[in-house]
């Protein structure tokens, strides 16, 4: 089976190079995309300045279901593993953990749970496992949910709603000493807690939508 990764990342040009090298240490990786969406700084210039890389440039800023639909649909792969750009502690190892599930056949989605990594982030996924942004799962799975490219930082919400919707396999895997970098540190208190906000907003609207999927 084929496997592409799927980065999407809006103005992560000083944090995406750590969870490239990680992408590219990974055995079982066959293709490595990175959706700069809409980004004003050189994140497509740094993604697209390594050969093993696939950059693609998006004009507007989408929203991250945007961008990981404009991943997907420029692959053929069988598999697609969708990682967050600004990943701290992620290594190959941790990233063919998320893919081998697949493969073997034992889950038709994983999700990534952080463990040990930072307390907040540890306790939000903890709670919340359906908004990880690292997660395998079946690309033609993930190209029949209608409306992905609209729902923005909603999307893991409506992966995850649609999968059990149709019973299917969801795998949780362990990412022992892996966090990110929160909104708050990458863009100051302010309008990083506006930004998170709006990622609640957005999270919520597919949680209570009424969409069943059926």
């Amino acid at each position: 089976m084929k496997v592409a990764a799927v980065v999407s990342a809006y103005n992560e040009e000083e944090r995406i190079g750590a969870v490239l090298e990680a992408l590219k240490s990974a055995e079982l990786v066959d293709e490595v995309i990175v959706v700069s969406d809409g980004s004003t700084d050189g994140t497509y210039q740094k993604a697209s300045s390594d050969p093993a890389i696939r950059a693609i440039e998006l004009e507007r800023n989408l929203g991250k279901g945007g961008a990981m639909c404009a991943g997907a649909m420029n692959t053929d792969a069988d598999i697609v593993l969708f990682l967050d750009a600004d990943l701290i502690g992620m290594d190959g190892r941790k990233i063919d953990s998320l893919i081998r599930p697949l493969i073997e056949g034992s889950a038709d989605m994983s999700i990534g749970i952080f463990k040990s990594g930072r307390s907040a982030t540890d306790l939000a996924q903890f709670l919340a496992p359906y908004i990880s942004g690292q997660r395998a799962m079946r690309r033609e799975t993930f190209i029949d949910i209608p409306s992905l490219d609209t729902v923005r930082s909603g999307v893991e919400t409506a992966i995850t709603k649609y999968c059990r919707s149709r019973n299917l396999r969801i795998s949780r895997v362990e990412l022992p000493g892996c966090t990110h970098c929160m909104k708050e540190e990458k863009r100051g208190f302010i309008a990083g807690f506006v930004g998170r906000l709006k990622m609640y907003y957005d999270i919520g609207r597919i949680v209570f939508d009424g969409r069943d999927f059926k």
